[in-house]
C-alpha cells in the first residue's frame, strides 16, 4: 500500500512542477501567450484552472505524505521486535 502512495506522490509532484512551470511569475500565466485574445473568457478560466490545479496538487501531496507517515509509523510499532536480553550479557572487568 505504501508503494502505491509513493507512486501517487511522485506523479503528483511531477504534475505540480509542470503546472508551476506553465505559470508566469508576474501573474500573466497562459493569458500572455494568447496576445489579443485576452478578451475571450476562456483565458481567465485557464488561469483559474491552473491556480486550482496547483493548490489541489500541493494539498494532495501534503495529505498523502501525512497518510503515508501515519501508515509507516503504525507499521513500525506493530513490527518492532522484542529485544532478547539473554544475548546482551554484561561483562565487568576490574
Amino acid at each position: 500500500m505504501t508503494e502505491l502512495i509513493t507512486i501517487l506522490i511522485i506523479l503528483a509532484s511531477i504534475l505540480l512542477v509542470l503546472v508551476v512551470l506553465m505559470q508566469n511569475p508576474k501573474g500573466g500565466g497562459l493569458s500572455t501567450d494568447f496576445g489579443a485574445a485576452q478578451q475571450i473568457g476562456g483565458v481567465k478560466q485557464t488561469n483559474d484552472f491552473i491556480e486550482k490545479a496547483t493548490w489541489s496538487l500541493a494539498g494532495f501531496i501534503g495529505v498523502m505524505s501525512i497518510v503515508m507517515t501515519l501508515m509507516y509509523s503504525t507499521t513500525v510499532v506493530m513490527e518492532e521486535p522484542q529485544q532478547d536480553t539473554s544475548s546482551q550479557e554484561m561483562t565487568l572487568e576490574d
